[in-house]
Order: C-alpha cells, then structure tokens, then sequence
C-alpha cells in the first residue's frame, strides 16, 4: 500500500522510549504512515541487547522508524531534542515519572513552544497511590489478576506474550488519535497517558463483571466452568497434534452431532439447549474425547472447516513463520540486527482491501541521524560539530 495513503502519512513523531510498551506504540503509528523517529542513548536502546525472551523486542516494536542517536544530558544533545519535538505532531515517552520533565523535556515546557504537541507517556500506573512504583508487564499481571487468571489454582502464570505492554501501547495510540483529532477542532495538543495497570485492570474487567454478576469471584482459566459444553482443547490420534474445538450454539450442536454419528446426543432433548449442555459435560466430554482420539488431526480439522465450526490446531509462534494465510500479506519482510532476513507479522488492519507495508526497515544504530539534523534545519557545520 502506498505510504502516502496511510491515515498518518505526514504526522511526525518523535519517539524517547525503549522495551516494548513505548515502542510499541510507536511502531503502529509508524505502520499506519506516521515519520517516526527513534531517539536513542549514544550506543543504541540496550533493548537491542537483551538476550532470551527479550531477543525479539527490538525487531518486532521498530520497524518504520527512523534512529538518532542524542546525550540527552549533554546541552548539544538537550537541544537537538528540544528541536525534535518543537517540530514534532506527536512525542511518545515511557521512562519513569518525572524523568524527562527533570531535563527539561516535560509536557509543560515543550507545550509552550508547540502548542499542537501531543504527549504521549506510557507508565505503569495513572494517577493514585501506586504512580511513582516501578512496573513492568509481568508485575501488573500479578498485581491485576491476569496471571491468577492464567494459571492453574495456587500457581499464577503470567501470559506468553507482553500482552499488557502491547494491548496498554494500543490504548496509547487510542489516545494518541482521539488527541489527534480533538486537535483538529481545536488547534492545540495535550497530555495523553497510558499505563499497565490500568489496562491489566480492563483485561480483567469481565471476571470482575462475572462476580458482580453471580456473586462468586471467577476461578482460574485452567479450572472454569466454561460457557459452552464442548469448548477446549482435544488430543487426536497423535498425542502431539491437539486441536482445540468450540462449540457455541444450538445450530452448532446439531451440526456437529450429526457430522460425528452423534446422532443420539443430538437427539436427546436433554442436551438440546447450552446450558443443558453446560450441566452435562460429565456425560459429553468423555464421548468426543474417545471420538477424537480415534482421528487424525488433518482429517479432523478437515472436517471442523467444512462444517464451519470454531477450530485451531495447536501451534507454536515459530511454526507461523509458514503459517499459508500469514503468507498472503500479514508478513513483513525485514532485516534484524545482524543481516538476516526474516518475516515479522504487519499491523493487523487494512485500508480499502489493502494492508500497510514496511516504508523503513529496522534502523540501525544512529543509521539516520545526519538526515534529521538537517530536516530539523541544521546546517552541515552544525552537524559536524554535534557529531564531534
């Protein structure tokens, strides 16, 4: 898709930020066309050496940016960055509380000079009693919920994913663009913030809602009475090939009775309703359990397609890498640090039947940084002192 189309095409942003929550944010505004650039500490973001289950971070959260390398307590490096943001539309920042604003680099300073500035902080807590702690994804798991929600009972367990740092840089951008917008109106910026907890909190809203609702606090994942009778996960033939299989309606029910010669739970007006269903799983559980184990995977999903029910064989993110419906367009091509192409997943949207694409690859170290200075009206000169 080209660039120019993009909803953002011609926003500037300029991005103080390192893990995942920050960045994050960043990249979605930079795939939907915004020019974004990376402000780094000389010698790159060491989220760029993080090891483990860190390794990915950088390569996923970074492509369409742009990377400038700043002393940001240097008075050169200070001012490139006041600079930055005087000509900036958007400013996204996730250090700790207070730590830009202490270099002069706060949301009322930098305001004063751009009115139309939107300031973007992602933090662990908004306003209240916990907003000067530090937080990462995994504490706001613990402290909201989600990881007692995860895991079996006595053992919480964070999600396999930086779900709270990505869905919390997702709120990020949703208040980036209704910023955005009101700007519209109104010609000025403001003050937009997103944190972790609060998002963990809204993740966890509908077991909060469930015990408003019944009166009993929601049980773990692992051990919850499901809404649907037929609704988990189910070994085949083979042991290693699981498939989970949903089964969310009455139409469905019938359908899948009569598809698997279960012809007298389909019939049995005992099981004809969900709830009825619910009550039974003693009964039906142990009779599709049997049913699948008899059957190949492939045949079985094979069968789940045509039927039209909700199915997912069990995978590993690696084995999305060959995923045939990813390979259509939700892939990007793009180069990690080091040189090796690989396909790391687009932003998951499109515009008219098209998808957002890759505009700059991952950036290396200060790769842009000469460019910027100019941009932001630098002189040669200029530049060959800052960088001396």
């Amino acid at each position: 898709m080209d660039r120019d189309a993009l909803p953002l095409a011609g926003i500037r942003v300029v991005e103080f930020s390192h893990m995942v929550m920050g960045p994050s944010i960043g990249v979605i505004l930079g795939d939907l066309g915004a020019d974004v650039v990376k402000v780094e500490p000389l010698g790159g973001d060491q989220t760029r050496k993080l090891l483990g289950s860190g390794a990915g971070y950088f390569p996923m959260f970074n492509r369409n940016k742009r990377s400038i390398c700043l002393d940001l307590k240097s008075a050169v490096g200070l001012g490139v960055a006041t600079r930055l943001a005087a000509k900036a539309d958007i400013l996204i920042e996730n250090f700790r509380p207070g730590t830009l604003a202490k270099l002069g680099l706060g949301y009322e300073v930098l305001a004063a000079a751009n009115p139309g500035l939107i300031y973007c902080s992602a933090k662990g807590f908004l306003a209240g009693p916990y907003e000067h702690r530090t937080a990462l994804d995994e504490v706001t798991q613990m402290m909201g919920g989600l990881a007692y929600m995860t895991g079996p009972p006595g053992r919480p367990l964070r999600a396999g994913s930086s779900v709270v740092d990505i869905t919390g840089g997702m709120f990020g951008v949703i208040g980036v663009l209704a910023a955005l917008e009101r700007r519209h109106r109104t010609g000025t910026g403001g003050e937009v913030k997103c944190a972790l907890y609060e998002t963990t909190a809204f993740l966890v809203g509908q077991h909060m809602a469930q015990k408003a609702v019944t009166g009993k606090a929601a049980a773990p994942m692992p051990v919850r009475v499901s809404a649907w009778a037929i609704y988990d996960v189910f070994e085949t033939a083979q042991a290693d090939e699981q498939v989970f299989v949903g089964v969310v309606s009455d139409g469905q029910w019938k359908s899948f009775c009569a598809a698997f010669d279960l012809a007298d739970l389909g019939d049995d007006p005992e099981f004809a309703l969900n709830n009825q269903r619910v009550l039974a799983r003693d009964v039906i559980l142990p009779r599709v359990r049997a049913l699948f184990q008899s059957m190949q995977r492939g045949a079985l999903v094979e069968k789940l397609e045509r039927l039209g029910l909700p199915f997912a064989p069990i995978a590993r993110p690696d084995e999305l890498f060959d995923d045939p419906h990813l390979n259509t367009g939700g892939l990007l091509d793009v180069t990690i640090p080091g040189g090796a192409a690989t396909k790391l997943p687009g932003l998951p949207i499109e515009f008219d039947g098209a998808r957002p694409g890759l505009w700059h690859d991952i950036p290396e170290i200060d790769a842009d940084g000469d460019a910027i200075l100019r941009e932001i009206g630098y002189s040669d000169d200029e530049i060959a002192a800052i960088r001396g």
